[in-house]
C-alpha cells in the first residue's frame, strides 16, 4: 500500500492510530473488496468497514471503483523499538512548530517506522493533527527540523525549502584525513534507488551541491545548496571524511534496531530564512553539539 498522503479532513480516526493518517490507495478499478483481497490479501478490511472515501463514507462489499479512484485506510502498524530520545522545542507559534530532532527518530512515517517519528510523536504531545514537516531530515541525522502547524500553511512553507530559500548549515565530525584541500565545493551526480541503503554518485550532470570547510577538533562546518537523499554523508565520505558513526559509508554496517550506542556524527545546526507568511527573518540554531566521544543520545 502506498505512504500516508495528506488526506482530506472529516475522516474518521482509527483507535491507535492517534496523529497517524490514513493511507490513500488508487485504486485499479472494479469490485474493491476483491481488488484489496487480490493485491494485499487485505480485503477483510473492507469487510470491517475500515475503507473509506475522500468524505469518510464507509466502502463495503457491495463498492465498485473505476479505475484511478482513490480510497483511504489504516494500515497496520509494525512493532517499533522505542526510541528513548524526548523531541525538545525550540520554537512554537500558531503558525509553525521548530524542534531540536534526536538522532534515530525518523521525521515522517516509513516502512518500519511509524510511531516511533517525529510527525506521530509531536502530533501526539502537542495535539496538533494537522502538523505537518516543511522539510525532512534522514533519521540518523539530529538537529533542527521545521513543522507547520496548520495545514493552509504547508504549502508556503514547503516551497521555500523546495526552491533553496532556507540557508541550512550543519555540522559533522568526521575522522580521516581529506583527499582535497578545504574549504572545497563539491558538486556531483548523486542518485538514490529503491531498495538500495546506499546513494551512489554517477556520471552525469550535477544535481548535489555542498561546501565543506574544517573548523579544527575533527569538525567540519557542511552547507548544502541542494538536498538530495544522504548527500552530505555521501560527499564526505567521497573526499576521504565518513561521518564518525556513520553505518551506510563507506561500507555497511549492520546495527540492531535497539543499538542506540553510537550516532551518527551529523548535525543540522542552523536554519535561516525569510517567513513566507510574516515577512520575518527568522534564525534557528540546534543546542545539540558534537564531538569525538560515544554519546548515549541523551546530547547530540
Amino acid at each position: 500500500m502506498r505512504r500516508p498522503a495528506p488526506s482530506p479532513k472529516g475522516l474518521p480516526e482509527r483507535p491507535g492510530h492517534e496523529g497517524i493518517g490514513p493511507a490513500r490507495l488508487k485504486v485499479e478499478g472494479g469490485r474493491l473488496v476483491d481488488e484489496l483481497e487480490r493485491r494485499f490479501g487485505a480485503g477483510w478490511k473492507v469487510r470491517a468497514g475500515e475503507v473509506f472515501s475522500s468524505d469518510g463514507t464507509v466502502l463495503d462489499e457491495s463498492t465498485v471503483l473505476p479505475a484511478g479512484s482513490h480510497v483511504y485506510l489504516y494500515r497496520e502498524l509494525p512493532d517499533e523499538v522505542v526510541v528513548p530520545f524526548d523531541i525538545p522545542i525550540l520554537y512554537r507559534d500558531d503558525d509553525i512548530v521548530v524542534v531540536d530532532k534526536p538522532h534515530f527518530l525518523a521525521t515522517t512515517p516509513r516502512g518500519g517506522h511509524v510511531t516511533q517519528t517525529a510527525l506521530v510523536r509531536l502530533r501526539r504531545e502537542l495535539d496538533l493533527s494537522e502538523l505537518a514537516p516543511a522539510h525532512r531530515l534522514d533519521r540518523l541525522t539530529a538537529g533542527v527540523l521545521l513543522f507547520t502547524a496548520r495545514r493552509e500553511l504547508r504549502g508556503r512553507y514547503q516551497t521555500m525549502f523546495a526552491d533553496g530559500a532556507v540557508h541550512k548549515t550543519y555540522v559533522a565530525h568526521a575522522e580521516g584525513t581529506p583527499t582535497v584541500e578545504l574549504p572545497v565545493t563539491l558538486r556531483s551526480r548523486i542518485v538514490k534507488r529503491r531498495g538500495r541503503l546506499q546513494a551512489v554518485e554517477e556520471l552525469g550532470e550535477p544535481n548535489a551541491e555542498t561546501h565543506v570547510e574544517a573548523l579544527g577538533d575533527a569538525l567540519y562546518r557542511l552547507t548544502p545548496r541542494t538536498g538530495r537523499t544522504h548527500q552530505l554523508r555521501v560527499h564526505m565520505a567521497s573526499i576521504g571524511l565518513p561521518i564518525t558513526g556513520d553505518p551506510f559509508y563507506p561500507n555497511v554496517i549492520d546495527v540492531a534496531p535497539d543499538d542506540f550506542s553510537r550516532p551518527l556524527q551529523l548535525l543540522a545546526q542552523r536554519l535561516v530564512f525569510d517567513d513566507p507568511v510574516t515577512g520575518e527573518r527568522r534564525e534557528f540554531v540546534s543546542r545539540r553539539t558534537l564531538g569525538a566521544r560515544t554519546w548515549d543520545g541523551g546530547s547530540a
